[in-house]
């Protein structure tokens, strides 16, 4: 006769694949958000294409929009968000003190950042890069023709450390003009007192868009000087609310690999395709993973549309930034943005 085994191994085998099935319970951020009935974002004191408030105050962008995507996978049709305007020195510590519940802003990903402040980087949703925006008159056709410029920039952001080492990296110098606020670096620089303006890509396209005297006046340079990943970021006392931000950002893009869109998403719940139907919440329990209910894919979706939708909204080509994709294409196409798997 044959025995079955059983071991002290094996039970316990079985004890953790039971742990992993079982639902996710809500940490305190998620049931702070319930209770309140809205999500409150970090976002940037106006950023077109990103986060920027309208004559009626209502909040556009690629960031803003993320933070709704959010607001609607975790409190349904109901859901609502409220916006924090935060200058660079100001959004970290408001997440910190619980200000807000999430930093929804052009705020680059890097190693201090990650290590030091008691936060965590939920993902990528732009891939930028530091770059130079320049007078056309100046005639110039490279960053290094900027060797002895004065160039206006930022404290409190990266952008000031990547410039010292991308001079001294090449043997050129630079005169530094640096202010507390970007539109204060901004106005410098339209004013004449720099050369060449030095922020993120995405930024100097909104300014150029948005902020130049005459937009067909100025160009932004070919060079990217930096790596600038940006993210939303939480706090990270919440492991559990940092889940959940994290696969709100993947639904988005995993709904762009699998061509569901706003307009379809409905009709692609009848879809045979199983990853479409765990994503949707027809089959499957994700969203019980995550302590949330099945369909928090979809209402993020239904709202704001796929990653693809929400970039061709805010900072596209057919927008006045202009932007293409290029890092921030599908992984299938050329690009970074890639899903992790929905199962």
């Amino acid at each position: 006769m044959r025995i079955p085994f059983k071991s002290g191994r094996a039970a316990a085998a079985l004890a953790l694949a039971a742990s992993f099935a079982a639902p996710a319970e809500a940490g305190p951020t998620l049931e702070a958000v319930r209770k309140r009935g809205e999500v409150v974002c970090g976002v940037s004191t106006g950023i077109g294409g990103f986060s920027i408030a309208d004559s009626s105050g209502r909040w556009t962008g690629l960031t803003t929009d993320f933070c709704r995507a959010v607001s609607a996978a975790v409190l349904g049709d109901a859901a609502k968000e409220k916006f924090v305007p935060l200058s660079p020195q100001q959004r970290f510590t408001a997440l910190q003190s619980g200000e807000i519940d999430m930093l929804t802003t052009v705020a680059t990903w890097t190693l201090t950042r990650d290590a030091s402040l008691g936060l965590l980087y939920g993902g990528v949703y732009f891939y930028d890069g530091q770059g130079f925006l320049v007078p056309k008159s100046l005639g110039l056709k490279g960053a290094l023709e900027l060797d002895g410029a004065s160039i206006c920039t930022a404290t409190g952001t990266t952008s000031e450390l990547n410039l010292a080492d991308y001079f001294r990296a090449n043997g050129k110098t630079f005169k530094p003009v640096v202010f507390e606020a970007q539109n204060e670096a901004r106005a410098a620089f339209f004013s004449g007192r720099c050369q060449a303006f030095s922020a993120d890509m995405s930024y100097l396209s909104s300014v150029r868009a948005s902020d130049a005297p005459n937009p067909d006046e100025w160009q932004i340079l070919p060079e990217m000087i930096s790596k600038e990943p940006l993210g939303p970021v939480v706090a990270r006392n919440d492991l559990d609310w940092y889940t959940a931000v994290k696969w709100v950002l993947m639904a988005l893009i995993e709904a762009e690999e699998k061509g569901i869109t706003a307009a379809n998403v409905e009709q692609m719940k009848d879809s045979t395709n199983p990853e479409i139907r765990r994503l949707l919440g027809t089959a499957g329990d994700m969203g019980q993973r995550l302590g949330l209910d099945p369909g928090w894919a979809y209402r993020a979706i239904k709202r704001v549309g796929n990653y693809g939708e929400i970039f061709e909204r805010n900072v596209g080509p057919k927008t006045p930034l202009r932007m293409e994709r290029n890092s921030n294409a599908l992984w299938t196409k050329g690009g970074l943005m890639y899903a992790m798997p929905v199962r």
